[in-house]
């Protein structure tokens, strides 16, 4: 390679492999990235409808100081690049009414966490107070030695300081997160505010380990933000920054294959027959649909035998609803949770799974804060309703189009959801409307078993344990996303990118690279 500039490319137009590319572009390379539908975000996408604008995807704007270290990286920072709003509340939650349990609203900022909690169970708030304290710690112990750590090496794991936390960390990687909370709190509320955190990894209370109780830092300890003009500006921002780094974006562009020889990756084969060389190749794409649809058997390091003991993410039913008036029941975020809370998550991750009914749901109202994704004197609705990874459950459509059985239960989650928070009217003011089911994710993002969020954070897909960053039998090849190192969410697809550029420069260490001095 002497004399010419490295060549990469990255596959997916993600946030993963938006951002990688950025890096890799500030590292030297000259940097082009493919991306097979016309638009890039992947599920972070968007959606307009008249004069509607919704997010398809992430709506949770959490663990800010990592999307700051990423813009920081490229000259530049997350105020500068968005407008972020802070939540207050955070978000409102709403119990079956058959359990008579009176919705709450969750303020952000340890004091007022923990005057709530002391509200609805004397001697909650103190207990909540430790609970925070251990939740900070264990946050940390994350950020600084878990989750930039690319594990080519257990040198991180070996630290005498990590070593001397072993007695306290331990038992938070043996128990779950659901035991861990029922332990200490009594009110349903309570636990299912500290347990639903889980959906955010991709699993169940009862399934992922305790240490990622570390996640009531991020909504009760930390701040919950909005970027204004919804996440397809965080996508904008990090596709911005990208381009002006150098990278080339190519949307249309679907890869067929990536190509070797001799062990190494030598570029890309794209569907229209188009060959194009790189010395490095990296997939953002899904990591089963790279591995056993883009590499040729003997060089699959995670080929189709591996998939076959994994835990997917939760599916997902999406609705997004543009609704006519008002509608003040509901908070920017709001959760409804189920009486029947345990069967709701043996409903999607059990022997015997199926959408549940009543489900325990999410519903984003971005307009309660943002007046740019709706018409005047309307409301913009985003709905997910944790499902099984199965695509068979169908497919969804605009304006009822979808499979019966999916428009079906989303008539069902509409019909619960004005019954739950007291609007009454809701289904006769929809004005649009349209669902996504787990055959969506099958279709338009190559998403293994029709997963919405990649691999589950359960304790053997976590940490040392997830899929790695870079290929073992291709040289020159490797992977960015939710289901490699460190896992799911918009800040975890950004540690990922940087992983890719810790293992280029051969830094082993397990904190995140050095930012460049600001002139």
């Amino acid at each position: 390679m002497t004399g010419r500039q490295r060549r990469a490319v990255v596959i997916g137009g993600g946030i993963a492999g938006l951002a990688t590319a950025a890096l890799l572009s500030a590292e030297g390379w000259s940097t082009t990235l493919f991306e097979a539908r016309d638009e890039i975000g992947g599920r972070a996408g968007s959606w307009r409808h008249g004069a509607f604008r919704f997010d398809t995807g992430p709506s949770w704007y959490l663990m800010p100081e990592v999307f700051d270290h990423f813009f920081r990286l490229l000259g530049t920072t997350a105020d500068e690049e968005l407008d972020l709003v802070p939540l207050d509340p955070a978000y409102r939650v709403y119990s079956d009414p058959a359990t008579g349990l009176d919705p709450l609203d969750v303020r952000s900022g340890r004091e007022a966490a923990t005057a709530l909690f002391e509200s609805v169970e004397p001697g909650a708030g103190a207990r909540l107070d430790a609970y925070l304290d251990s939740a900070a710690e264990a946050y940390d112990l994350a950020v600084t030695r878990f989750l930039y750590d690319t594990y080519e090496t257990t040198s991180g794991l070996r630290d005498p300081a990590l070593l001397r936390r072993m007695p306290r960390l331990a038992p938070l990687l043996t128990r779950s997160l659901a035991r861990h909370v029922e332990r200490r709190f009594t009110d349903p509320r309570l636990r299912k505010i500290l347990e639903y955190p889980a959906v955010f990894l991709g699993g169940s209370p009862y399934g992922v380990p305790s240490l990622y109780h570390l996640m009531s830092h991020l909504d009760l300890g930390d701040r919950v933000l909005y970027p204004r003009g919804g996440f397809t500006e965080v996508i904008a921002a990090v596709a911005r920054v990208a381009e002006a780094s150098g990278v080339t974006i190519r949307t249309g562009a679907a890869v067929a294959s990536i190509t070797a020889s001799d062990g190494a990756a030598t570029g890309v084969e794209l569907a229209d027959g188009r060959r194009v060389a790189a010395d490095l190749v990296v997939s953002g794409a899904d990591l089963h649909r790279t591995e056993t649809q883009l590499l040729a058997p003997q060089l699959q390091t995670y080929p189709e035998s591996w998939w076959r003991s994994r835990t997917p993410s939760p599916g997902a039913l999406l609705l997004m609803l543009g609704v006519e008036g008002s509608l003040p029941q509901l908070a920017h975020h709001t959760l409804l949770f189920t009486r029947d809370w345990r069967g709701n998550f043996d409903d999607i991750f059990g022997r015997r799974p199926r959408i549940p009914d009543p489900a325990s749901l999410y519903v984003c109202r971005p307009s309660a804060t943002d007046s740019t994704v709706a018409p005047p004197g309307h409301e913009n609705l985003f709905v997910l309703v944790p499902v099984p990874a199965d695509p068979s459950l169908g497919r969804g459509g605009v304006d009822g189009s979808g499979d019966p059985a999916v428009e079906a239960a989303a008539d069902r989650v509409i019909a619960q959801i004005a019954d739950w928070c007291g609007i009454p009217d809701l289904a006769d003011r929809v004005v649009a409307r349209r669902t996504v089911a787990p055959g969506d994710f099958a279709d338009e993002f190559g998403a293994w078993r029709g997963n919405a969020l990649g691999l589950a954070h359960t304790l053997r897909q976590s940490a040392l344990f997830r899929p790695r960053n870079a290929s073992r039998k291709v040289a020159g090849l490797a992977y960015a996303g939710a289901s490699t190192l460190p896992g799911i969410g918009l800040p975890m697809c950004l540690i990922s990118a940087e992983l890719v550029v810790k293992r280029l420069r051969g830094d082993r260490s397990p904190g995140p690279l050095a930012e460049p001095a600001r002139v």
